[in-house]
């Protein structure tokens, strides 16, 4: 039988899935309350972290309509909800899992898509996405340059030529 707190819990939690960009699952075993609260601060504006319990969550989940995380709410599982950039996030977790060992990645889900902790690490190596749109600008630039070079080039030959012409000219006078 459900009680009224564990209806809310599911809630709250159904709706956390529904508002994220991405969720990222993960153990926390052996870190201790200063360092989840470091984390915490870490990841705030990106993401929000918070430890559930698996069958609370796996119901949550269910609720929401993700699929494909029940094998990963096993041990002691700490979620991070992603509000923000999910790249963000996701570096966030893996640089504090460089000091802290005891923070493993188990998965997660981005855009309806299940994701193994690998694929998780390889989002974390992605570059911001202000580096990526000022990357994408300079290349739109460079071809703009490219293609406004290649209509002046034969106004320049033109000019070239002429000047050419009327030097001969001049020689020839």
């Amino acid at each position: 039988m459900a009680t009224p707190d564990k209806v809310a819990a599911v809630k709250e939690i159904a709706d956390r899935f529904r508002e994220s960009n991405a969720v990222i699952v993960t153990e926390y075993r052996g870190l201790s309350v200063p360092q989840l609260a470091e984390l915490r601060s870490n990841l705030r504006g990106a993401a929000t972290y918070r430890v559930a319990k698996n069958t609370l969550t796996a119901l949550a989940a269910k609720e929401a309509g993700v699929e494909g995380l029940d094998d990963l709410f096993v041990g002691p599982t700490a979620i991070a909800f992603v509000t923000g950039d999910p790249v963000e996030a996701a570096k966030g977790l893996k640089e504090f899992s460089k000091t802290n060992d005891a923070l493993v990645l188990k998965g997660g889900v981005l855009d309806g898509n299940v994701l193994s902790a690998s694929e998780i690490q390889k989002l974390a190596d992605l570059e911001s996405r202000e580096v990526l749109l000022a990357k994408a600008a300079g290349a739109f630039k460079a071809s703009l340059f490219g293609a406004a070079y290649m209509f002046q080039a034969p106004l320049a030959q033109a000019a070239r030529a002429v000047d050419a012409l009327r030097a001969k000219q001049e020689e020839a006078a």
